[in-house]
């Protein structure tokens, strides 16, 4: 299985477009032999097309250098591209690949939409060291939607894929290009242009809708786009991306507690549907916060001089943290493996849609963002007399998760509060930064305690961990002692005007 970013560039071209010389345009001292290949590929989607809706395409394809299977995702502002071998007869794509888009087709069957017949001419663009900046792509293509009414086209375009070039020289040859009179494609790909009139539709444009409205419906969309994009990552055990996705569930519940006014859902709905998000967050919290962990103690006993530590500790808590986090990923897999993932991802494609045609008064989403923002302040301003049966560590815990339930609702009140309420969510940003180290020192102190006893219990010397332990009781009261400043900061009235 291989995987690359794919930086192209795709041309259109008139019926007497000649190539021009590419010598001296961009370092290309020679340009190779051309490169005569017939490619033949059969593109896949389900039949509400939703791998296109998404801006993935698959395909099956002989001929050429690269036969296989492809799946092609959008990565940042270009697309990276997944290639795997396809055995002899085989029309549906192997697991390593449905796996990577079951997010987007939600377990619907895959058919074939199209097929793209390619005679492509292909040169690379060298310099004088044999390095190969780009190669350029001569098409004729012939084409067959497999769907609707089954149209049939043909063109000639021309496709410039960077190879070891840089970014700047994929501008210098795309000059050279135009110059000569190609033009850049007015479709995304070949497949969108293949299948004409059945290719999906952009959604309506957003600006038809109400500023309050619209931030509202950007940040759900937001969310859920976000859920859907980092799957395939999260899948292959990025660490990045399930913190990604983790905080898209976050935002997505403080939403549906926040705002639920504005939903345009029954609250038994939302409330289910709440639930169904925070069984996601859970799943991706095992994972990440073991991660974490790992690293912030590894950090730890590194820090220590290694006359401090006494036994096999790094060993011991690597030991653990990855046996607890291992069970962690194959609960979330199976979680996304799940008919429960894919009806929540189509009830926040619903909640999208409602949240889009429902009614949304600009006076009453201030009013429930400032709402948010001052129910954590009372939460704060209670946790040193707070009700019996609590501690204060517990109720500094419940103020920072009130302070992130705030800053969300700020940030999604941005467009329509303005750039005081982005203040504010940075400075609140702060605060949960201050309690979230006091948290982390709490949690992280607990986790000691317990190794440290399973160490003392098995034998072993349980020195470093009570000497850690020490440690993070110190951290969480350092923390603290920056609380009440950084807590006058946000309580400013510069970025609080808009709450007034």
């Amino acid at each position: 299985m291989a995987e690359k970013l794919e930086v192209e560039r795709k041309y259109e071209l008139p019926d007497d477009f000649a190539m021009p010389s590419m010598i001296g345009i961009a370092d290309v001292a020679r340009v190779t032999a051309p490169d005569d290949q017939h490619l033949d590929a059969t593109y896949y989607d389900t039949a509400g097309l939703h791998l296109t809706s998404g801006r993935v395409t698959l395909r099956r394809r002989s001929g050429g250098n690269d036969a296989g299977w492809h799946l092609k995702r959008p990565s940042g502002g270009e697309r990276s591209e997944l290639q795997l071998p396809a055995k002899p007869k085989q029309r549906t794509p192997p697991p390593e690949i449905a796996t990577q888009i079951r997010a987007l087709t939600r377990g619907e069957p895959l058919r074939p939409v199209a097929r793209i017949r390619t005679h492509r001419v292909e040169q690379g663009l060298q310099n004088a060291a044999g390095t190969t900046i780009a190669l350029v792509a001569d098409d004729t293509v012939d084409t067959e939607s497999l769907i609707g009414a089954g149209v049939t086209q043909r063109w000639r375009e021309l496709e410039v894929e960077l190879v070891d070039g840089s970014p700047a020289d994929l501008a210098r040859i795309d000059e050279a290009l135009r110059a000569a009179g190609a033009r850049p494609s007015a479709s995304p790909s070949k497949l969108s242009r293949a299948l004409g009139p059945d290719h999906p539709k952009p959604p309506a444009a957003a600006a038809k809708l109400g500023a309050a409205r619209h931030a509202v419906v950007d940040y759900v969309t937001a969310q859920r786009d976000a859920v859907v994009g980092h799957d395939p990552e999260v899948r292959l055990g990025d660490a990045e991306a399930v913190h990604k996705m983790r905080v898209a569930t976050r935002r997505l519940r403080s939403t549906l507690r926040t705002f639920a006014p504005l939903l345009d859902a029954s609250e038994g709905d939302l409330d289910r549907l709440h639930d169904e998000v925070k069984w996601l967050t859970g799943l991706l919290g095992e994972v990440r916060d073991g991660d974490v962990m790992a690293e912030r103690l590894a950090d730890l006993l590194a820090a220590e001089p290694p006359e401090l530590v006494l036994g096999p500790v790094a060993a011991r808590i690597a030991q653990l943290l990855a046996a607890r986090t291992e069970g962690a990923r194959r609960r979330l897999i199976a979680g996304l493996d799940s008919q429960r993932y894919v009806t929540l991802l189509n009830d926040l494609d619903a909640l999208v849609v409602a949240v889009g045609e429902g009614r949304v008064a600009k006076r009453e989403l201030r009013r429930l963002a400032r709402r948010a923002v001052r129910r954590a302040d009372r939460r704060l301003a209670s946790a040193d007399a707070g009700p019996a049966g609590t501690t204060r560590d517990e109720r500094l815990h419940e103020a920072r998760k009130a302070y992130k339930r705030a800053r969300y609702a700020a940030e999604l009140a941005t467009p329509v509060a303005g750039p005081a309420a982005a203040a504010l969510a940075d400075r609140i940003t702060d605060l949960q930064d201050v309690l979230g180290a006091h948290q982390d020192a709490i949690v992280t102190a607990e986790l000691l305690r317990d190794y440290g006893v399973r160490a003392f219990g098995g034998g072993e010397n349980a020195f470093t961990y009570g000497l850690l332990h020490a440690r993070q009781a110190e951290h969480g009261r350092l923390a603290l002692a920056s609380l009440a400043r950084v807590r006058r900061r946000a309580s400013r009235p510069k970025v609080r005007r808009w709450m007034a």
